[in-house]
């Protein structure tokens, strides 16, 4: 079997969440000595939580954040404010526990893997997985960024990132990246699929004067023309104008759901990454849990496509996957909190009155 046809086979055996088990979480949640909703997003999330896993109570214990690392050849043409070493140097960090995300990631307990697809250098470090496709992918204002078969590898890495996740008992991951120049890469591939002004989805990214914004958004729409990308078809999109981050990000999403982990969005990245993931089978969205509001435009669009309620607004724009550590709190808190609380009969309250509000 080739990789295309292992790839649409892991696709098409993607299935929605457990039903009944939200159901019995859904019935149990009435239960609880409370009022009715008045936990809000947290009920909400520890529903959705046994919807992914098929148990009522669930406890969050190992947590971990796949980070992939990638550059991307439209850096050359001045869209970021940092140089391509940059990618290299917090690849290498991040496995430290000294960048955003792993600091916050250490403070937390929980892991952080660090995935090369694509770095542009060779980084010789034994904490960074080295599963690179290629040095950094084409400059897409002078043709594709990759072809297809590469973008179908990244996949299956993301999908195998999170194989390996559920074989060491990780109970919920997280999906971040590291690479210069890889909020072009979405935002054009965010404006492909949901056929968007390349104006309302772009921002300044790791910061830009207004200049080079506006440069930015060219580069955008040139790369858009010059390579005429199928909106219809995901892997074709990704191929043209994507990144090879991005496409093993879609992958670990895909993962996710394939092998039933709740898996965090991040940015705006890791969002138009689950936007690939949900265009290629819809199911996945049952399984994707927002953690911050991004201050990047297309993160909005984005986010609002999947019809998911970030968690914390904090102004945050890092990436990383920074915002995974935080959200696993949340979740982890919220599925606590659902499988400790005391029922109205174990709490010896007749809760006769909440007849009357009861759905």
């Amino acid at each position: 079997m080739n990789n295309f046809d292992k790839l649409n086979e892991l696709i098409a055996s993607i299935s929605g969440a457990n039903k009944n088990a939200i159901k019995r979480a859904t019935i149990y949640n009435s239960k609880l000595a409370k009022p009715i909703d008045s936990m809000g997003l947290l009920e909400d999330i520890a529903i959705k939580i046994s919807g992914v896993t098929g148990k009522v109570k669930n406890n969050i214990k190992k947590k971990r954040v796949l980070i992939f690392a990638s550059d991307n050849g439209v850096a050359e043409e001045g869209v970021s404010s940092s140089p391509v070493s940059v990618t290299k140097s917090q690849t290498i960090n991040l496995t430290k526990g000294i960048t955003g995300c792993s600091s916050l990631a250490k403070g937390f307990k929980t892991e952080i893997e660090v995935i090369d697809v694509g770095v542009i250098s060779d980084i010789n470090e034994a904490n960074v997985i080295n599963k690179k496709i290629r040095y950094g992918t084409n400059n897409f204002v002078k043709g594709p960024a990759l072809n297809r078969d590469e973008v179908v590898k990244a996949m299956l890495i993301g999908i195998e990132a999170v194989k390996k996740a559920m074989d060491e008992n990780v109970d919920i991951i997280g999906i971040g990246e590291m690479g210069i120049a890889n909020t072009t890469t979405s935002s054009a591939v965010l404006s492909v699929l949901l056929n968007k002004k390349v104006e309302d989805v772009t921002g300044y990214g790791a910061g830009l004067t207004n200049a080079q914004f506006l440069h930015k958004i060219e580069v955008i729409k040139q790369g858009i023309k010059v390579n005429n990308p199928n909106r219809m078809d995901v892997i074709d999109v990704l191929s043209k104008v994507g990144g090879l981050d991005l496409c093993a990000m879609t992958g670990a999403f895909l993962g996710a759901s394939l092998y039933k982990i709740p898996v965090v969005i991040d940015g705006l990245i890791s969002s138009v990454a689950g936007v690939c993931a949900f265009l290629l089978n819809e199911n996945t969205v049952d399984y994707m849990f927002p953690s911050h509001i991004s201050i990047e435009p297309g993160y909005k669009i984005a986010i609002d496509f999947l019809g998911l309620k970030p968690y914390l607004n904090l102004g945050m724009h890092l990436g990383e996957g920074s915002g995974c550590p935080l959200a696993f709190e949340i979740i982890k808190g919220a599925c606590y909190s659902f499988s400790h609380m005391a029922t109205f009969k174990q709490a010896q309250i007749n809760d006769d009155y909440l007849n009357i509000l009861r759905k």
